[in-house]
This record gives C-alpha cells, structure tokens and sequence, in this order.
C-alpha cells in the first residue's frame, strides 16, 4: 500500500515554456514539490542542475572544514589532497553523466570557481583539470562501459551499429554506432547523445 507521507509530486517541465499547469496532481494526498532527491542527485520540475550544484558546492564546502582540522592535526600535502580527492571530489562529479546536460555555464563556473579556492589552499591539486574537462572525461568512462559491455543496463538505449566502415576505407571514428537523425532539445541533454557526437566528425 501506498504511504502517502513519505510520497512527492513533482511536475517535471521545459523552462522554455511560458505556461505550465501545476494544477493537476496525481493522487490525492501527495505533497507537491518542486525539487525532488533521487539516488542523491536534486531533480528540478523545470530540469535544472543548478539546485544540485549548489547543494554540492554547500555539502563541499562544510567538508574543508574537516580538511583544515587534519591540517592543524599535522596531515601533510599529499594526505589532505588523497582525502580531498575521496570525499569532495567524488561527491563533486558523483553521477554527472545524469546532471551534466542540464547544467548552465554559470553552473559549472561556480564549481571552478570553489575548486580554485580549494588549490589556493593547497587542498587539491594544483593541476587538477577545469570542471568541464573532469566532466568529459567522466562521460567518456561511462560511454565506453556502455559501448563495450552488452549487459550494460544502458546498452539497449544506444543506435544501432553503422555499416559505412565494412564497405568503406574511413578514417577512424570514436565509435561504430549511427548518429540519431533526430534528436530534441530534451534528448540533446542525453549523457549518451552527447557522447555519440562528441569528437565524432
């Protein structure tokens, strides 16, 4: 049986639309809200990463404390930055395929931004990539699992494999897979859409 004090509503929607009726709930009883936490990620009704940046950034943040308490304990370069790494940074990029696409530039400039603050306090590594190349780098390992392992849960949801390159000398691409001919602006946000046309031409 449904237990309705522990169920939400919320209306997931496209910002760029003008008029969207939150008027109709599903059942009776359920809260209506506007951000939702599923498997730690912050869903927005209008598909912004934006909330869950700032709860990241947030949670991060009040970790350097702990990081300046091992400092002032006498934990050396090499220690503060292995903890960095496990715990900020990992929560930092934990399931970024799924956000990433709808994240604003403005969202992944704050993120630089705190993770320059975190080099200039010698808790992260000074060359540590920019935000962006981590993220690439993150939906580069998951597409390749995806593409290689065909038990892979998201395998199925990837096009079919092209037959150009069996009759044809072409250079090499990044993978054998046809390019949807047809994509929406929802799709485009896809962590495999993007890695399908990523460095692909």
């Amino acid at each position: 049986m449904l237990n309705m004090h522990k169920s939400n509503e919320v209306i997931f929607y496209d910002s760029r639309r003008r008029h969207v009726d939150h008027s109709l709930p599903l059942l009776p009883g359920i809260a209506h809200v506007y951000t939702l936490k599923v498997l730690g990620v912050t869903l927005s009704g209008h598909l912004s990463a934006s909330e869950h940046i700032h709860r990241i950034i947030s949670d991060s943040a009040r970790s350097l404390y702990a990081l300046h308490v091992l400092w002032h304990h006498g934990m050396n370069d090499v220690g503060l930055q292995t903890v960095f790494r496990a715990v900020v940074l990992t929560r930092l990029m934990y399931a970024s395929p799924v956000w990433r696409g709808f994240a604003t530039a403005i969202d992944i400039k704050r993120v630089d931004t705190f993770l320059r603050c975190c080099k200039r306090c010698g808790y992260s590594l000074s060359n540590l990539p920019d935000f962006d190349e981590l993220l690439d780098e993150s939906d580069h390992r998951l597409f390749c699992k995806i593409l290689n392992n065909s038990n892979h849960t998201l395998h199925k949801f990837l096009p079919p494999q092209s037959t150009a390159s069996q009759h044809y000398h072409l250079r090499q691409h990044t993978h054998d897979r046809l390019l949807p001919t047809q994509t929406s602006h929802l799709c485009n946000k896809n962590c495999i859409t993007r890695a399908l046309y990523k460095d692909y031409y």
